[in-house]
């Protein structure tokens, strides 16, 4: 049996020292407490110091109001601020620090040092603190402002030291602590110096994209799309920000910063609709680069959910979905997504093995051999067959907008929401097909090695992977063509039967309503096969067997469902997984009937191929989110053949 002991009173040393767990993780937790109380005081520049990752010193200072000599004892003292008095104050939060506990827990857990001087005053105060060794305050000399000296620590407290990583880890845990709230604050000069050696320094009044770029590297500004949404009469919530394009895309969201009213946090709904957005864009493991930032009614936000105040709750979580979704999508829709060789990672004279193929390291490479050519007749059918499936004919009822599930937390968006335009959807095809562009002559069009199709724009040289772009232009018209009713299918003469294992069998009784929308009809037909007695008749017309396809479809969505729940749930996705299920196996479909790499095609075809790209949205990528177009721009050309 353990040994009893009596309940006892903690000493307010170990209370602080505990509490101060929850405040005071690292280093970096330090900087960011420290920070934002200068930001709250109004300075319009800060200085960081960090000597040794910032466990043997953080200094922060600023020129913002001051510490009057007589608030300086309560400034390390429990749940003392300026920032509330009422419990009716923390419904409108206006400031980035409010619980008065961060000068608190640091002060206990270090050595402390603040010297502050206000502007009605004519010297400086300094006041010292050592765990719970307060020493008195005495005057000294300085600006006005505050200089806050962290030393030491976790000093008293080494079980807690000795979960501190390397000082380079902690260092850098600190750096990005900082940038965050440089770049949620542009007005606000800011400087990081490391060991003596400074490591950035911002100047104040800048724009808010002057200083992302500043921050994320303007390297990348060709890459970047401004997103706008200025809905604060109406709604209440405005939002400003930089997203890249699908070439960018990330192996984690690191490269995401969401800011809500100038402050940094990790929020799923935004997260989710961020994703939602660039779905069919990017690849199910990427993330793509985002600087967000929202502003809203303090009444609107709920800030006091955690002591780091890094998560929020929104009153209306639909509502700030809706938003980052709508005008992210219409950022993306208005830019041409089309990526260059260059910013997928080629160089002159080397080729980047993450991205072979895109341009040959030697003349030699696979031949294809043609096929025999196409009769008039088979031209006739299969553009007959491309424009029978084209979306700009068919009203886009189950549009990626409409399917777009908002996360588990939030309310279903309205159908006030519904993006701009998304109204008439067969006069505004109408209106899209009038005004694009006149396809060029087949003589300007070339297919290479019968999988490329090559041409040129007005920026340089277009390359097009002919299976991925007709798998997009597929997509989107079974997406909508779903919406209008079940696709047709065709009776089998006799059942093909299928063998499969027991968890198929169970998949196929799940997905069963879901294989009658896209025209398959299959049932068990015994412990260890599968009848397939229906099939799409598209497929059946582009030569597509039921049985290797029904056995790919059950493989495929239980892979893809297992492979992309671990993505989906980080970004807080629980929307419908009947929908998820809908768009794979619409894609699979999509795959199956598309042109094949191999496949040679006319002068008409082509031309009809490349017409079919400017009416198609997302026509950049595959429903993979891979790219089906590359442009080699005559820059880069320039460079490859060392003119530039």
């Amino acid at each position: 049996m353990p040994e009893t002991r009596p309940i006892r009173v903690l000493s307010n040393l170990v209370a602080s020292q505990i509490a101060a767990g929850e405040v005071v993780e690292r280093p970096s937790s330090v900087v960011k407490e420290l920070v934002e109380n200068s930001i709250d005081a109004g300075a319009t520049r800060v200085d960081v110091e960090l000597e040794q990752g910032g466990v043997e010193l953080v200094r922060v200072s600023d020129n913002g109001g001051g510490i009057a000599k007589g608030d300086l004892p309560l400034a390390i003292a429990p749940h003392a601020t300026s920032k509330v008095s009422s419990i009716d104050d923390l419904d409108h939060i206006a400031t980035l620090g409010f619980r008065g506990e961060a000068l608190a827990s640091i002060a206990s857990v270090s050595r402390l040092s603040i010297r502050s001087r206000t502007p009605a005053s004519h010297e400086a105060f300094e006041l010292v603190s050592e765990g719970d060794v307060v020493q008195p305050i005495r005057p000294t000399s300085g600006p006005v402002g505050t200089s806050v000296s962290v030393r030491n620590l976790f000093f008293n407290t080494p079980a807690r030291r000795k979960f501190l990583r390397t000082i380079s880890t902690e260092q850098g845990r600190c750096h990005d602590t900082l940038l965050a709230i440089a770049m949620a604050h542009p007005l606000i000069g800011v400087r990081l110096v490391i060991d003596g050696r400074t490591v950035f320094d911002l100047p104040p009044d800048q724009t808010p994209q002057e200083r992302i770029l500043d921050l994320i590297g303007k390297e990348l500004e060709p890459e970047l799309l401004v997103v706008e949404s200025d809905q604060h009469d109406v709604r209440g919530v405005s939002l400003f920000g930089l997203v890249g394009t699908p070439s960018i895309a990330r192996a984690t969201n690191k490269s995401q910063h969401v800011f809500v009213n100038g402050r940094p946090v990790r929020d799923r709904t935004v997260q989710h609709a961020l994703l939602q957005a660039y779905r069919g864009l990017i690849e199910p493991s990427r993330y793509p680069t985002a600087v967000l930032m929202l502003e809203m009614s303090p009444e609107a936000v709920d800030v006091n959910v955690h002591p780091t105040k890094a998560e929020v709750r929104f009153r209306d979580s639909s509502l700030v979905h809706s938003v980052v979704y709508h005008a992210v999508t219409r950022a993306l829709r208005a830019a041409d997504l089309t990526p260059t060789y260059f910013s997928l990672g080629g160089s002159a004279g080397a080729t980047n093995p993450a991205h072979a193929g895109i341009l040959p390291t030697t003349p030699q490479g696979p031949i294809v051999e043609p096929r025999t050519p196409p009769s008039p007749q088979q031209v006739e059918a299969f553009v007959g067959y491309l424009q029978r499936f084209e979306p700009s004919t068919a009203q886009p009822l189950l549009s990626s907008e409409a399917a777009t599930p908002a996360p588990s937390d939030a309310m279903p968006v309205s159908a006030t929401d519904v993006p701009e335009g998304s109204g008439d959807s067969t006069a505004s095809s109408a209106d899209a097909a009038a005004a694009l562009p006149e396809v060029r002559r087949a003589d300007r069009i070339l297919q290479v090695h019968n999988s490329y199709v090559v041409t040129q724009d007005e920026q340089g040289v277009v390359i097009v992977d002919q299976h991925a772009l007709h798998e997009r232009v597929m997509f989107e018209a079974l997406l909508a063509r779903v919406g209008k009713g079940n696709l047709e299918s065709q009776q089998l003469l006799s059942p093909e039967i299928v063998e499969a294992t027991a968890d198929q069998l169970g998949r196929l009784e799940e997905m069963r309503p879901l294989l009658t929308r896209v025209g398959i009809e299959a049932e068990p037909a015994g412990p260890r096969s599968i009848a397939i007695r229906a099939f799409p008749s598209f497929l059946f017309s582009r030569g597509v067997e039921p049985g290797p396809f029904i056995a790919d479809l059950l493989s495929l969505t239980d892979d893809n469902e297992e492979a992309s729940r671990d993505t989906r749930l980080k970004a807080g996705d629980t929307g419908p997984r009947d929908e998820r299920l809908l768009r794979d196996v619409l894609d699979m479909m999509a795959c199956k009937a598309a042109i094949k790499a191999g496949d040679a095609m006319s002068d008409l075809e082509l031309n009809e191929l490349m017409r079919l790209r400017e009416a198609v949205e997302r026509s950049s990528n595959c429903p993979h989110g891979r790219p089906t177009t590359v442009r080699l721009t005559i820059r880069e050309l320039d460079k490859l053949f060392g003119r530039g």
